[in-house]
């Protein structure tokens, strides 16, 4: 099995970490990409500990960069077995990381862009124990219906933001996720960021930053709301 690794943020004046956020790339970037949000939410979580791995193989259509697994026709299957195929390397990064701060998934949170989100949705709804949050930017769900329903095994409460103008992942995605998970029954949140493309604007940034806080410092008041 592939080794990942990535840049990192520890807490701030060396806390002790309670809290593990793990930043989740797109198709085509590397963690460098996604550890830009860390300094954002670690005023808001000064505990934390963020870590943005880089996917476990080079681009193969972008020729720089890193890939969870490949893209060409963009189909549900190849999404559904692409995540599928990557989901051992990512849960194994963060089975090690949580042992080496030794936290447990109740203070882990996953972040993910565009195929990252794939990837955070596709992890965090099979884990043995559900994280404290799956927060999306601009992605897809890999695998809905029957197939989620036979493979889910936790359901951590979500949020997913997309922009109106996305052309790389239409909104429409965002949707047609939205309808599958609430039909599974998850705690779910959703955006869209008008006038945004595939990306994370500010009004993600901020929804995403207090999810998070209200998710990982106040559970049971985030779930009783």
């Amino acid at each position: 099995m592939s080794r990942i690794d990535g840049p990192r943020l520890a807490p701030m004046q060396d806390r002790p970490a309670r809290q593990l956020i793990v930043l989740i790339h797109g198709f085509g970037a590397d963690g460098e990409d996604l550890i830009g949000l860390a300094p954002y939410w670690r005023r808001l979580l000064p505990d934390a500990y963020f870590v943005a791995p880089d996917g476990p193989e080079p681009c193969d259509m972008a020729g720089f960069g890193r890939q969870w697994f490949p893209l060409t026709d963009f189909s549900e299957e190849e999404r559904l077995s692409g995540a599928r195929a990557a989901a051992p390397v990512l849960d194994a990064f963060i089975d090690a990381e949580l042992e080496r701060l030794g936290l447990g998934d109740d203070n882990l949170a996953l972040v993910g862009f565009s195929q990252g989100c794939m990837m955070a949705l596709h992890v965090g709804l099979r884990r043995a124990r559900p994280p404290a949050a799956v927060v999306g930017f601009s992605g897809a769900l890999a695998g809905a219906g029957a197939v989620l329903e036979a493979e889910m095994t936790s359901r951590p409460p979500i949020l997913l933001v997309h922009g109106d103008q996305d052309p790389i992942v239409p909104v429409a995605a965002l949707h047609r996720a939205v309808e599958a998970l609430t039909e599974a029954g998850l705690s779910l949140q959703s955006h869209v960021e008008r006038g945004l493309g595939h990306g994370i604007g500010p009004e993600g940034l901020a929804l995403g930053g207090e999810f998070l806080c209200r998710m990982l410092l106040d559970p049971e008041g985030a779930l009783g709301a």
